[in-house]
């Protein structure tokens, strides 16, 4: 009878442990500024893709216009127009769209090759750990900026592709980094030894048990990354190294607040993407604190 007890306690306690999802949803529900800025993101990230594609002309928006030099918002153009007479919210809509798919295709190249480079060093340990970790090192002690900048000043004409893969050269690192970290300790515990002891492939390993575990830190370090790629990205286009001339960027925008006449008059020209790049910054931060909570939930719960 104690044994039964005992099983059904056992079952209970099974069947109450609540899932990796609902940890989340619950985490979003006592954050309501992270569950808004969640929402907020989805609708304002869907309806920039489909306006983008649907609604906007880029050879059209990228004509020069001296007619409509500096116009100014409502009327023609609804938030304004530059020094070339080209629409101001059909840049931020471009440029944001721009923005975002590099930063989205970057965050996936870094964190699918760090997160590799991060198993393979946590779980194996050895010269393959040492050969990488000094590699890394190498990467963290030079002055990344600085040498993406020279990259794209050197390589002629380069393409929004080149672009990526040079920003990506250097930015797997740090999650590479926290991946194996992590990848040490897990490696350690009693369900990888016992693995082992059975036969199970390595590599079987490292992809069935030890990442799944590792799933809600790699989230939660993506999303950051995903945020902090926009920032590389329009902080570059902000000082003339980032983004070919031909393709806007919210980077670009905001450079054109240089020019004190346009700072101070011409205030429709640089601000409303200056605040666009703010919101979604702020937004994406407190999405990935939400979820660094709940990565963190999940941990002490086992």
């Amino acid at each position: 009878m104690a044994k039964k007890n005992k099983k059904q306690t056992n079952a209970t306690y099974v069947n109450s442990s609540p899932t990796g999802l609902q940890v989340v949803f619950r985490e979003f529900l006592k954050d309501r500024l992270a569950m808004v800025s969640l929402i907020l993101l989805v609708i304002v990230i869907v309806g920039i893709y489909l306006w983008a594609w649907l609604g906007i002309d880029q050879q059209q928006l990228l004509r020069v216009s001296l007619r409509d030099k500096f116009a100014e918002p409502g009327g023609k153009f609804l938030l304004g127009a530059d020094n070339g007479g080209k629409d101001i919210i059909g840049q931020i809509v471009v440029g944001a769209r721009n923005s975002m798919s590099i930063a989205i295709a970057i965050t996936l190249i870094t964190g699918i090759f760090g997160v590799a480079v991060g198993l393979i060093c946590g779980y194996f340990g050895g010269w393959i750990d040492n050969l990488f970790m000094r590699i890394i090192d190498f990467f963290v002690t030079i002055p990344q900026l600085m040498l993406i900048i020279v990259f794209i000043t050197v390589v002629p004409k380069y393409t929004v592709g080149a672009f990526i893969l040079i920003m990506s050269l250097f930015l797997w690192t740090g999650t590479a980094r926290l991946v194996r970290s992590k990848a040490l300790s897990e490696s350690r515990r009693d369900y990888v030894q016992a693995s082992k002891t059975l036969g199970t492939n390595d590599f079987i390993i490292i992809i069935r048990e030890v990442l799944p575990n590792l799933s809600s830190i790699i989230i939660v370090e993506m999303t950051l990354n995903f945020a902090g790629n926009v920032g590389i990205e329009t902080g570059l286009s902000y000082l003339g190294f980032g983004l070919p001339l031909s393709t806007p960027s919210l980077g670009t925008l905001v450079a054109s607040a240089n020019n004190p006449l346009v700072l101070q008059e011409k205030w429709w020209v640089w601000l409303p993407a200056a605040l666009f790049i703010l919101l979604m910054m702020l937004g994406i931060n407190y999405v990935g604190q939400a979820l660094r909570r709940a990565a963190d939930s999940r941990q002490r719960l086992g």
